[in-house]
């Protein structure tokens, strides 16, 4: 794979736009697909396998998210949402369904480049050996296997997306250790920006669903309001809530 260009699918209607990103990722050192409606998106995604999508949600057959839920079923390839939609509602929605990333119109050339860079480094960060470790985790009935990139409690599997895992997977490489915001921002996007706490939040409102997390129930990871996260150590009593 290292041999060959990133393949970056673009889902894109308007015409200009599609140009623009066709333009700018070639330009960057990426191949490119372009669809031009949600079925032609799906269609290209089947066949193309590509990397990352750039995919917007105001398309003339169905919207974006509708592409976004039916890939997410069975695969976790990066997705940056691009859209005119800037209510954070929408954000929120499709941070939800497994966006990787959303960037509004219109948007800076340069900053667009970073995010998908960061999107790769992202979706690739298991592939860096040495950067990782090996062997498996475990606090309470919390268990991280980090060469499968599987997490379970008890004997559940919970399946998280890779964003979400790239998250529980920093935490526990540094148990009992408050992490900023900023510092699991960068970690794992790679870049900072207004929304990037808003991004963390949500993950990790998604990793307490997943985890099944109540109030007066055991809990791994603590939320230090204003400053961070931190994963408990295997000798804490884990009472707080994430």
């Amino acid at each position: 794979m290292s041999n060959n260009k990133y393949k970056v699918l673009i889902i894109e209607d308007e015409q200009n736009i599609n140009n623009l990103l066709d333009t700018l990722m070639q330009a960057n050192g990426y191949q490119t697909i372009i669809a031009t409606s949600c079925g032609s998106g799906l269609m290209m995604y089947a066949s193309h396998r590509p990397d990352i999508v750039i995919l917007d949600l105001g398309l003339p057959d169905k919207d974006g998210i509708s592409f976004l839920t039916e890939i997410r079923k069975t695969d976790f390839t990066p997705v940056i949402v691009l859209s005119a939609r800037s209510d954070e509602k929408d954000k929120v929605e499709a941070l939800n369904l497994g966006a990787n990333d959303y960037v509004t119109k219109p948007f800076g050339s340069e900053e667009l480049v970073a995010r998908v860079r960061s999107a790769l480094r992202t979706v690739l960060y298991q592939a860096h050996d040495s950067e990782l470790p090996t062997g498996k985790f475990q606090t309470g009935d919390l268990l991280i296997d980090y060469e499968a990139r599987r997490v379970f409690i008890g004997d559940e599997e919970i399946k998280l997306t890779q964003t979400e895992y790239n998250i529980v997977d920093l935490l526990s490489r540094h148990p009992g250790k408050m992490l900023t915001y900023s510092f699991i921002v960068k970690e794992v996007w790679g870049y900072n920006d207004m929304g990037s706490t808003k991004r963390l939040q949500v993950n990790m409102a998604n990793i307490r669903k997943k985890f099944g997390v109540k109030p007066g129930k055991k809990s791994f990871i603590i939320n230090e309001l204003g400053v961070g996260y931190r994963m408990c150590d295997d000798s804490e009593k884990l009472i707080d809530s994430i």
